[in-house]
């Protein structure tokens, strides 16, 4: 009698250790996942959509650091006019649009 009491015991206290290591690993699992996944996510949606509106005339920047305005869209390249110069670069170089004047966008709230 004493044995199967031992060993319902044992029993009980393996569910606990499980218990123990699988609720602390999924806590650390769901806070990777709001505090580094997620918000990389949204980053690459927001970087997409602004890819998907740019249009001939907005004013660039681009990974390198150039400011340029676009003159030519493609589906992979953009041709930019820097000036004095024209390059052509990859549309996913693009790091942000920028006002007519160079100057940062500031984004509209939406109601």
């Amino acid at each position: 009698m004493q044995e199967s009491m031992l060993i319902t015991a044992a029993a009980a206290g393996g569910s606990n250790i499980i218990t123990g290591l699988i609720l602390p690993f999924g806590a650390m699992a769901a806070i990777m996942y709001f505090l580094l996944i997620r918000p990389q996510q949204q980053q690459r949606k927001r970087h997409r959509e602004m890819l998907e509106n740019l249009k001939k005339n907005d004013m660039v920047v681009t990974s390198g650091g150039l400011l340029g305005k676009v003159t030519q869209l493609g589906d992979d390249e953009v041709r930019l006019n820097l000036g004095d110069t024209e390059v052509r670069i990859l549309r996913s170089m693009v790091v942000d649009v920028r006002n007519k004047d160079g100057s940062v966008k500031t984004e509209e709230k939406k109601s």
